[in-house]
């Protein structure tokens, strides 16, 4: 009996760690880019590994954050590292952003 509590522990501690955190929706991608452009609901993006220039609709309710913090699209300038989720329709639903001073 004595052995069962702290077993149940640990198997209860090593399902929670392997859940891990909630998934992404199977049809939404993480992408890291830099920006050249950002404004009027649409980002212009140069991916990292590829040459071309790629422009982009930004969904009108899309969560954009600046160093950590709420954000309009037009704050986002030319040079700014950002992560971005695509939908499976390439519509940008959130960038995450970090200015180039640190």
């Amino acid at each position: 009996m004595m052995y069962r509590i702290p077993f149940l522990a640990v198997v209860i501690v090593a399902l929670v760690a392997l859940a891990g955190p909630p998934p992404l929706a199977a049809d939404d991608k993480m992408h890291e880019a830099t920006v050249l452009k950002a404004g009027d609901g649409k980002i212009t993006l140069k991916f990292q590994g590829d040459v071309k220039k790629h422009v982009h609709d930004v969904a009108p309710d899309a969560m954009i954050t600046l160093d950590d913090k709420q954000a309009k699209l037009e704050e986002l300038k030319e040079g700014f590292p950002v992560k971005v989720m695509l939908n499976d329709k390439s519509v940008i639903s959130m960038i995450e952003a970090k200015s180039k001073k640190k």
